[in-house]
This record gives C-alpha cells, structure tokens and sequence, in this order.
C-alpha cells in the first residue's frame, strides 16, 4: 500500500512542480512584455508620445511664457541697475 501512496505523491508533486514552473514563466513573460513596452514610452520623445499636446505648449512657451519671462527679467536688470546707480551716489556724497 506504501507504493501505492508514494507513486500517487510523487506524481502530483511533479503535477504541482510543473505547474509551478509554467505559471512562473508566464508570469515572467508578462514582465518582461510590460518592462519592453514601458522601455519604448520612455524612450520615444514627447512629440512622437502626444505630438498635439507637445505643439501646443511649445506654442504657448514660445507665444507667452517667453516674452513674460522677458519683460520681468528686463524690469529686475533695471531694478538692479537703478539701485546700483542710488547707491553709488550715496557712497560719494
């Protein structure tokens, strides 16, 4: 009866083993597929991943935030300057 028991154990723990195994490889398929597939996103470039969205902040940076930007940083450097000139007047005096 011992056999009996010890055949029908080893048959479905090799049952269970190779179940294991194909279960795992799949599940190590589906990794790397996800792991392939983020790789190419993150390597394409914003224009080829939404070109619609990515010309029009390139519109608005180059229509708006450019010339905002430009206008403050004019209005600091004059700023600075002024105060350059104020106090080199007070340091004569």
């Amino acid at each position: 009866m011992d056999w009996l028991f010890s055949g029908i154990t080893d048959w479905l723990q090799e049952s269970l083993i190779d179940a294991i195994i194909a279960i795992l490889a799949g599940i190590f398929d589906d990794i790397n597929f996800q792991i392939n597939d983020i790789a190419v996103q993150v390597g394409s470039t914003p224009e080829d991943w939404n070109s619609g969205v990515f010309n029009m902040v390139r519109t608005l940076s180059e229509t708006v935030v450019l010339p905002i930007a430009g206008i403050i940083l004019t209005f600091i450097l004059c700023y600075e300057l002024i105060q350059l000139i104020i106090q080199g007047n007070r340091i004569r005096k």
